[in-house]
């Protein structure tokens, strides 16, 4: 039986948030991508895994190491250069039936059609490659495709009320153009990666469920299935043969789950120490068993409600408090609403946290206020 807290150790040295100095090249979290939301995103989450990101943000339009494409869940990713073909294959849907979930009502119009999905998206993807020659705005994007791709790739849209694609094709046919996002640009441009073909294969490592089992397990198969975005069959057809039982303490009889028979040490010895501020979509929340990190209902809804995610405080392995930043003019405070009673040490740790955020930031740190 393995313990919750044991299960938070592990992820916490498994996804490297307990080191102090760390390399593109050697974040593990980059295998699985690091997700780019918010202005405390993919960096920041490179940043408290020990990476020196200085230079790598809003002072130039890429860099030579780092990547970023719109991937799982057709969210913003940071990846390695490096690993672009062989990450285009990675989060490439499995078969016709993951394509079809994967793009949501989108593809409905597409089977009523005749089309099937995959070839939908090699179809936009091919598109794309025509059109986009250089850093092109993903609203100008939308417009060209919207002239050259027919009616059951294309739906009404109410808020922008016009007709254009739907927008998870639009996504995840973007990688498979080799169409890069710059970071830091709202709305989205996207430029072409010179000569990118995908990969016919792909490292294990940059395996989507091997990664999610290696920096988020213990795990199900309906909690990988979740982060992947596909159908559980797909997943348990994709299941690493070196992938073991565990059984996790879940306050009742213990829920079966799997991991890396390799990581199974680790596991038992896991300890963390330390302090981070983890951005509002930090790998560490992404796993798809929120109650083996928070059991409380109400401070799992306080962390993760539909709207305005905060940033969790992670204290030793455990999240003991959720933050929030604010900025006006000059002035820039974080709010940190604990869960627990902290001691000094632990509020000077947070301190020296937030102000390691104001510099990631570029600014000063005005003000570190606890509320209750």
């Amino acid at each position: 039986m393995i313990e919750r807290q044991q299960v938070q150790r592990y992820r916490v040295q498994a996804q490297q948030l307990d080191r102090e100095s760390g390399t593109i090249a050697d974040t593990a979290a980059l295998d699985l991508g690091v997700q780019d939301t918010g202005p405390d995103g993919a960096l920041w989450g490179l940043e408290v895994r020990g990476v020196d990101t200085a230079g790598l943000g809003a002072a130039a339009e890429h860099h030579d190491d780092l990547v970023w494409f719109w991937t799982l869940r057709g969210a913003p990713h940071c990846y390695r250069r490096a690993d672009a073909p062989q990450v285009a294959a990675a989060v490439a849907p499995w078969s016709e039936a993951d394509a079809a979930k994967r793009i949501f009502d989108a593809s409905k119009p597409l089977k009523d059609a005749g089309i099937p999905v995959l070839d939908a998206l090699d179809a936009v993807a091919g598109q794309m490659r025509t059109i986009v020659k250089e850093p092109m705005v993903k609203g100008e994007m939308s417009t060209r495709l919207h002239e050259a791709m027919p009616e059951p790739y294309q739906r009404y849209c109410r808020s922008c009320d016009a007709v254009h694609l739907y927008e998870m094709p639009f996504r995840l046919s973007a990688v498979r153009a080799g169409l890069e996002l710059l970071p830091d640009t709202s709305p989205p441009v996207l430029q072409p990666m010179p000569g990118f073909t995908v990969a016919d294969a792909y490292a294990d490592r940059l395996d989507p469920v091997r990664a999610y089992l290696h920096l988020l397990g213990p795990a199900t198969h309906k909690q990988v299935a979740e982060y992947v975005d596909a159908p559980v069959r797909e997943v348990k057809a994709h299941w690493p043969a070196d992938a073991v039982e565990v059984t996790v303490d879940d306050g009742a009889e213990g829920e079966t789950r799997w991991m890396l028979e390799a990581d199974l040490p680790a596991l038992q010895a896991a300890e963390a120490s330390g302090t981070r501020l983890l951005g509002p979509y930090d790998l560490y929340l992404q796993a798809r068993d929120r109650a083996t990190l928070v059991t409380d209902p109400a401070k799992v809804k306080a962390l993760w409600p539909v709207l305005g995610r905060p940033g969790a405080v992670l204290v030793d392995g455990g999240i003991a408090g959720v933050w929030r930043p604010r900025k006006s003019g000059k002035k820039f405070t974080v709010t940190v609403e604990p869960w627990r009673d902290l001691e000094a040490p632990e509020c000077k740790a947070i301190e020296a946290e937030a102000e390691k955020l104001a510099a990631f930031r570029g600014v000063a740190l005005t003000s570190l206020d606890y509320t209750a």
